[in-house]
């Protein structure tokens, strides 16, 4: 599996790039945003791609960050939704957007993408609404700047989850295990917040909806918080 690309962009058409890697032309299929954030040809680029293996075509397709791959990734697992079609909803709205409309219920907004219809882009919401919450958990840790678009190195982009630092236990270890729970807690819910903010709810509602959330189970991971506080959030009646 080709999970990322590095190269020096060679040319550039309406739907895809050509990347050289040493000596390579790797065509990489990619959304329209993504194209217009793309350097000039002869600069360094680099994607996170998907490689499609039928039994008579390979296709990669290229994305910004891991977060954006990994919503590509469960769009295509929609009926209905192809590479083609994912990439065009992730053109038009972005994987922040895709979140948003997602997690809302926004079939308008899934169905502005070209060629998805409304049935198509109702599917996408019912299938994918309980998904949205862990995959918008996950890219707080994977982030949303794509570095090597200007060349940098970015080795760092890919350690997408961290281990939680451990305390050695000693005289004083019922403490720092308690203290460091406290810190694990609030590092959830400082996720949850910016994973609620990023889908436009305003900080003092998403901070309530968290809190209450955190309270009702002190245990709940990222990923379940969010569900719970967009609960919480939902209109009444």
């Amino acid at each position: 599996m080709i999970g990322k690309i590095s190269g020096r962009l060679e040319y550039r058409s309406t739907d895809h790039v050509l990347i050289d890697v040493r000596g390579v032309g790797y065509m990489v299929y990619c959304s329209d945003r993504t194209l217009a954030a793309l350097p000039g040809v002869g600069e360094p680029v680099a994607l996170y791609t998907d490689l499609l293996v039928r039994e008579d075509l390979l296709q990669l397709f290229g994305f910004p960050s891991l977060f954006e791959k990994e919503w590509h990734r469960l769009l295509i697992s929609v009926q209905g939704i192809g590479a083609k079609a994912s990439l065009a909803i992730l053109g038009a709205l972005g994987a922040d957007g895709v979140s948003r409309a997602v997690s809302l219920g926004d079939v308008a907004a899934i169905k502005a993408a070209k060629g998805v219809g409304p049935k198509t882009a109702q599917r996408v919401v019912i299938e994918l609404k309980d998904k949205a919450p862990e995959l918008m958990a996950l890219g707080g840790s994977l982030g949303e700047t794509l570095a090597s678009m200007s060349g940098e190195d970015d080795a760092g982009a890919e350690d997408v989850i961290e281990d939680v630092a451990r305390t050695p236990m000693n005289s004083g270890g019922a403490s720092a295990a308690s203290g460091a729970a406290a810190a694990a807690s609030m590092s959830v819910q400082a996720d949850a917040l910016s994973a609620l903010g990023n889908l436009g709810y305003g900080p003092a509602d998403a901070a309530g909806a968290v809190a209450q959330a955190a309270g009702e189970d002190p245990e709940a991971d990222t990923s379940g918080l969010i569900r719970a506080a967009l609960k919480l959030l939902a209109p009444k009646g």
